[in-house]
């Protein structure tokens, strides 16, 4: 029994001399918060080739040790990521050695900011260190570029665009990538010696999408930039200034049928049409810069994708595309949406002035519009005139303090030229109470003088405020205004947002997207997110929601109930999420009891050539049209499609259906738009696209081609045409007629001069 205990406490002390060795052989890894980098400048040439082969890059400081922040929580990543940093008198340089098995890299080959899904490096920086606002550069394997600016209060302005150089190469250990970025693009302090916050990532999607930092994140701190590292020992080097000019030259040739109620009618073709429309953008110093456009291009080079709006009582919103409004648009935007560029619509000229000065940002637009879209909102419906031509004015500043916290102003001024005006006047903050509080607020004063114009008055015969107005514009002048807060939690596993609004009866804003008006709004939302290390199951978050609404009377418009989950699974990045909600609605003065509504989402990007979206709603819904209680389904569907790695075809179709319930055998509204987009990429400059879409409301199809030569984001050829063809129903002819109805070439080539 002796010799059994010996050799017993013998196996024990072997056991822990084997652990404890394996400890000592294994790299411990620690995580690094607000990690500190000192970089030098060098005197030699980098060329920006992918390669990474320069003597420079050896002496260039090095950022390792890159922390997986998702889905892991500040654990040691599956691969090595190397990140280097220099710069000269003109440019900022960064290289990355991405080390992975290459033929698991995912990359595709497309127009800048259009990859999606892809492996990716990406450069993060805060030049002023306050957490305002900050740059983007983003570069997949094959050298594609992608460049958002970060703001505190709108998140990414995907529309930003900057001039920057970037190549990749993919090799058999992975993939390299460099980037230079010139200075004379960016903003920052006049000071000799800069001091940035930086980080460097990494996005590497596969069964699920990894990403890793150079950064260690805490994910109880709401605060983004304030948790980068930072960059110290850039000398001497200066902002953008100079002059860019940017001509263009826009032709189009238009047709459309003569008479839609004529079988026999003739296509009418209108004579080839140029003009010349000139741009320009002079950075004053540092800190100011000025850019107008006359005569300027605002087509869109690829119309809307169109909504359903069959049920719909208010203006549809759009996303901005046009180049002049997307950059600097984060200085413009506020928590209501004060400033929708949408609305100025046709300008003949227009100018901006933005800015920043220590902690203060400014930005000042005015425009003269040719074609103005007026939006009338009530307590239930909106709609839109066109009221011809006005002024536009826009300022906005804010002032950042502390460490991620901000004020601001917005003064917006609409003057038309058959008279009458619209002025907007705010304040608004978002201030930092701790970690992971937050309140956000805003408030706004309107006032409106109407035209007089018995025209323009056609078929508005609502009236609003206890019926002391009228909607027709019939010269009258009111007032009103608005309020919106809320406190929000963002942290790790619980948050939620609380939320009071409210608009009153006579506010109105000619230059903002607020589409009702006469009513208090209070919500909740809240989620607890579950994280797991093992499984299939990588994440479940339930939440719930409750939101009602109460004219200025204090008659009830809604009340609703939601209850969701949702989940991120370790397979095909699979996204899924369920909600049920129960409410009642009054409309019209007539109260819809047990309306509800279940609805499910599933998505799974199932490998580099796969993917998909698929939303499905049904419930009880109220249907306008008839004031009824309708049998509501909807459904939304896309696909992703990559057969090669330069042709990408994403079909989608949306589908809205209302029945009769209750025994009522009826179908108040019923049908689909379908639209598909076929990309094809030849090299980084020459791109083709085609869009295909059927409007089954409306029975039309559209066919958009485009060819697209891009040697910047600003210098570019396009040469496309649109091709409408509506099915018409003639008493004398076949019902069955399917023609041409609008066409259009247009031809645009534009191009940057740089001083």
């Amino acid at each position: 029994m002796r010799v059994i205990a010996i050799l017993w406490k013998a196996s024990i002390i072997v056991a822990m001399l084997v652990v404890y060795s394996s400890v000592l052989a294994t790299p411990s890894f620690t995580p690094v918060f607000n990690p500190e980098l000192k970089i030098s400048k060098t005197s030699e040439a980098i060329k920006i080739d992918g390669k990474i082969d320069e003597a420079v890059w050896k002496t260039a400081s090095r950022a390792d040790n890159f922390v997986e922040r998702r889905p892991g929580d500040k654990t040691k990543p599956d691969v090595e990521t190397e990140a280097y940093i220099t710069y000269d008198d003109d440019k900022l340089y960064v290289a990355f050695i991405c080390y992975d098995d290459p033929s698991s890299i995912r990359a595709t080959m497309c127009q800048r900011d259009r990859f999606y899904g892809d492996d990716a490096v990406g450069l993060m920086v805060d030049t002023y260190g306050d957490a305002a606002w900050a740059y983007e550069f983003f570069v997949n394997p094959y050298g594609v570029q992608m460049d958002f600016l970060w703001s505190s209060i709108t998140g990414e302005d995907r529309g930003y665009d900057m001039i920057w150089e970037s190549a990749a190469q993919i090799n058999q250990s992975g993939y390299q990538v460099e980037m230079a970025i010139p200075f004379a693009s960016m903003r920052f302090p006049s000071d000799d010696v800069q001091k940035w916050k930086v980080d460097f990532g990494r996005n590497r999607p596969r069964e699920t999408e990894y990403r890793y930092n150079w950064a260690a994140y805490d994910r109880d701190e709401q605060c983004w930039p304030c948790q980068w590292g930072s960059v110290d020992g850039i000398s001497n080097v200066q902002p953008g200034k100079g002059l860019e000019i940017m001509p263009t030259v826009i032709a189009n040739q238009s047709g459309s049928l003569a008479d839609y109620d004529n079988p026999d009618s003739p296509f009418d073709n209108s004579d080839p049409n140029a003009e010349v429309s000139l741009g320009g953008k002079y950075s004053i110093n540092s800190n100011f810069t000025l850019e107008a456009s006359y005569n300027p291009d605002f087509s869109q080079i690829e119309a809307d994708a169109a909504q359903i709006d069959v049920n719909s009582t208010i203006a549809l919103f759009y996303p901005e595309r046009r180049p002049f409004f997307q950059e600097g648009s984060d200085i413009f935007r506020t928590i209501f949406n004060a400033f929708y560029t949408r609305t100025v619509n046709d300008p003949q000229f227009a100018a901006k002035l933005t800015g920043r000065v220590n902690r203060f940002s400014i930005g000042f637009l005015s425009a003269h519009d040719e074609n103005t879209p007026y939006m009338i909102p009530l307590s239930e419906s909106g709609s839109i005139v066109n009221t011809g031509k006005s002024y536009v004015n826009v300022l906005r500043a804010t002032r950042t303090f502390g460490e991620d916290s901000q004020l601001g102003m917005i003064l917006t001024d609409r003057r038309f030229d058959g008279g009458g005006s619209g002025t907007v006047a705010g304040i608004d903050g978002s201030i930092r109470l701790a970690d992971n509080y937050r309140v956000v607020g805003q408030y706004v004063t309107s006032h409106t003088i109407e035209q007089d114009d018995s025209v323009l008055s056609e078929g508005l015969d609502d009236t609003f405020d206890d019926d002391k107005y009228t909607a027709a514009f019939d010269g009258e002048s009111f007032s009103g205004d608005a309020f919106i807060t809320q406190l929000r939690r963002r942290a790790r596993n619980w948050n939620f947002t609380i939320d009071y609004n409210q608009v009153a009866p006579a506010y109105r804003t000619e230059t903002g997207y607020d589409p009702w008006n006469d009513y208090r709004n209070f919500s909740i939302f809240t989620r607890y997110a579950f994280y797991i290390e093992n499984g299939i199951f990588e994440q479940i978050t339930p939440m719930a929601n409750f939101d009602s609404r109460f004219k200025f009377n204090n008659d009830r418009r809604w009340a609703n109930l939601n209850m969701g989950i949702e989940s991120h699974i370790r397979f095909a990045q699979t996204y899924f999420s369920a909600w049920y909600s129960k409410g009642t609605e009054t409309w019209d003065d007539l109260e819809y009891k047990d309306l509800w509504s279940a609805e499910f989402d599933l998505g799974s990007t199932i490998n580099d050539q796969l993917g998909y979206y698929v939303g499905f709603d049904i419930g009880h819904a109220v249907a306008f049209g008839p004031q009824a209680v309708g049998q509501e389904t909807e459904l939304y569907a896309e696909v992703d499609l990559k057969p090669l790695d330069r042709l990408i075809i994403e079909p989608n179709v949306s589908f809205l259906r209302s029945s009769g319930i209750d025994g009522i055998d009826t179908t108040y509204y019923s049908g689909y738009i379908t639209r598909t987009r076929f990309r094809y990429q030849a090299n980084k400059e020459l791109s083709v696209r085609l869009v295909v879409q059927y409007n089954d409301f409306s029975e039309r199809w559209d066919f958009d081609p485009l060819i697209t030569y891009r040697i910047s984001p600003f210098s570019v050829f396009y040469f496309g045409s649109t091709h409408d063809v509506t099915k018409l129903y003639y008493e004398s002819a076949d019902p069955d007629q399917w023609k041409q109805t609008e066409r259009q070439f247009f031809m645009k080539l534009q191009y940057l001069f740089r001083t």
